[in-house]
């Protein structure tokens, strides 16, 4: 691919993970939310998560730093969103997990606004276009991980 081709790519990326921060976050305005805590609030309904998740699994099943994810883990837990548990099994691990306010929040208020977001965002999408922007975001997202020698306890992408 021409270079030119390639950085034209690239700042589409740079250009749509920007909006899709302003204009997410302005979509859940009315919950007080962050694109971010966003990302947290979902990853922590996945029926996997329920009984709750590890930090540092979670920030790996989000591709995001530790020490980033735990500044957000703060703020959702002063909002009574998520709790600090003990895991059942280990006393000694600690566990994030959704709280019912959290479960309330996402199930009654929140995704409602986000199936309205994602409607207007993939405006004038088809089914297949769809299937294939996701087909083609794997590819490169494993290409990243391919450069990432930190990558290797990462998931799934969302």
């Amino acid at each position: 691919m021409p270079p030119d081709l390639s950085n034209r790519l690239f700042f589409r990326l740079y250009q749509c993970a920007n909006m899709m921060h302003k204009t997410g976050t302005r979509a859940l305005e009315e919950h007080h939310v962050t694109t971010q805590q966003w990302a947290v609030l979902g990853a922590l309904t996945r029926p996997a998560f329920e009984a709750g998740i590890a930090v540092g699994d979670l920030a790996a099943f989000l591709m995001v730093s530790r020490q980033n994810l735990t500044g957000v883990l703060s703020r959702l837990e002063a909002m009574h969103y998520v709790e600090r548990t003990v895991a059942e099994n280990d006393n000694r691990s600690r566990l994030i997990r959704l709280t019912d306010k959290g479960r309330s929040l996402w199930g009654e208020n929140m995704r409602p606004a986000i199936a309205d977001y994602y409607e207007e965002a993939l405006e004038g999408f088809s089914t297949d276009d769809k299937i294939h922007m996701i087909h083609y975001l794997n590819k490169i997202l494993r290409n990243f991980k391919a450069l990432d020698p930190d990558s290797s306890r990462s998931s799934e992408p969302l």
